[in-house]
């Protein structure tokens, strides 16, 4: 048979991997959607109890939309915030029962590995030619094979947290301690928390999802008597400047209060911070646990929780021929658009088809997992990769490369380039230095250097002087 008569292959029933369910839908295109976990959604019903910090106008996919419109469906609030519970049940769990795509879709079975049907990796006469072929097995571990015209990998990173250690492994110990680690989200003021409840609980990570679990940890601290929170970060205390975000110059408002109630309550006294930790080992004492790294030693805890991103899976795609970027494992015209190491400036160029291409015709890395080890992924972002990913299986080129995307601001823009050295912004003048203070000059705003002034690596940020680019 001919590889356009097989069916499109999207692995993951997540936001982006249904969405690109609907914009085939939309197309006449084939498809069949693999999802490991037994239910639609499932990395999303890990984090249920999490508040988005954009509101329901930004997580809704056009083409899904389109297609519950048609059953009867009706959007919610746009203005309201989700949660990760809300986002499931109010508009995933609708869409994937919808009868354009329920059929076509396989829950609890996972995909092992994806290759050209006939071909290893070496073999190039007559490959793009060949099918996909997606290996799979199922909790039974019935093992099957599908054929596929295009993939469009979905998967993304939720299952690959990032270890603690500071090297990109697992620090020593780690793995000992795991039944005291957790990595993510965890539910502290609900399924989880009598695990934290009275403890000493170490988090670890300067995102958005630390900021989540910082501010539950602050609201059990103060109906349960005897827990204590430590904030431990790799940034070194010249990076304050940009750890809180962009305050007013935010266009998500509650991204920007997620960054102000932490910042408060740092300068208050109620979170303990630690800067610049690497963290080389955790040690299982009498005491409890103890992290340690560089010269720095911090006091025993008996809880740690790891926010600190994820990583992709690309073991299932072994045998094609991707072009990925060496140190962001994104694609390779993908990867300088979101290098957190050139900028972390809130808007992505457009970017479509064209930029996820691989030399494996018609093999797609889309969503979370597109962006590799970058953070600050937008559902909107992956909604308009597969919109136009979708147009370029169809052979709608014109539409495929008509990619617009507008994402709100962060109000940050950074470079750790630049960071740390005197009297240099990556996105506005200089900043000036001035009686050994950091002047930000930015039209933002804020800065991206502090003039590496020395503070103590437990700070509060009220000992920091003031007016250093914030």
């Amino acid at each position: 048979m001919e590889r356009s008569a097989y069916p499109v292959v999207v692995i993951g029933a997540g936001p982006v991997g249904l969405a690109a369910a609907a914009h085939l839908a939309e197309r006449g295109i084939p498809f069949r959607i693999i999802e490991r976990g037994g239910n639609t959604a499932a990395n999303v019903a890990e984090w249920g109890h999490v508040r988005f910090f954009s509101p329901w106008r930004y997580c809704v996919d056009e083409a899904a939309g389109r297609l519950l419109e048609e059953t009867g469906w009706e959007r919610p609030d746009l203005e309201h915030y989700p949660t990760g519970a809300d986002l499931r049940d109010r508009y995933l769990a609708p869409l994937a029962a919808h009868p354009a795509i329920a059929p076509n879709l396989r829950l609890g079975t996972t995909v092992v590995a994806v290759t050209r049907a006939g071909f290893d990796k070496m073999k190039t006469p007559g490959r793009t030619d060949a099918p996909f072929m997606v290996t799979t097995h199922d909790a039974s571990g019935q093992e099957d094979g599908l054929l596929a015209r295009a993939v469009i990998d979905a998967s993304g990173t939720w299952t690959r947290p990032n270890p603690l250690g500071a090297s990109g492994i697992p620090a020593a110990g780690e793995r000992a301690a795991a039944g005291h680690i957790a990595y993510g989200i965890p539910d502290v003021l609900g399924a989880a928390r009598a695990q934290y409840a009275g403890k000493r609980v170490l988090v670890v990570g300067s995102g958005h999802s630390a900021f989540n679990v910082l501010l539950d940890l602050v609201d059990l601290a103060a109906a349960e008597p005897g827990t204590t929170i430590t904030w431990a970060i790799r940034k070194p205390a010249a990076q304050t400047g940009i750890l809180f975000g962009g305050g007013i110059n935010d266009a998500l408002p509650a991204r920007c209060e997620l960054g102000a109630r932490v910042r408060s309550l740092v300068e208050s006294g109620q979170l303990r911070m630690v800067m610049g930790l690497r963290i080389a080992a955790i040690a299982a004492t009498p005491a409890g646990l103890v992290v340690s790294g560089d010269d720095t030693v911090l006091d025993p805890v008996d809880e740690i929780i790891a926010a600190t991103g994820f990583r992709p899976d690309l073991g299932l795609a072994s045998e094609l021929r991707l072009a990925l970027d060496p140190a962001v494992e994104a694609p390779a015209a993908l990867a300088p658009l979101i290098d957190p190491n050139l900028h972390s400036c809130g808007s992505v160029p457009p970017h479509g088809a064209v930029e996820l291409a691989h030399p494996e015709k018609d093999f797609y890395i889309v969503g979370m997992k597109s962006y590799g080890r970058a953070p600050t992924f937008l559902l909107l972002t992956g909604y308009e990769q597969v919109r136009s990913v979708a147009a370029a299986i169809a052979g709608d080129w014109e539409a495929a490369r008509d990619v617009r995307l507008v994402l709100p601001e962060t109000g940050v823009c950074s470079s750790s380039a630049v960071l740390g050295e005197r009297g240099v912004s990556c996105c506005g003048p200089a900043a000036e230095s001035v009686d050994g203070s950091c002047a930000c000059a930015t039209t933002h705003d804020t800065g991206s250097t502090c003039c590496g002034e020395a503070v103590p690596q437990v700070i509060s940020l009220a000992s920091l002087t003031r007016g250093s680019c914030c």
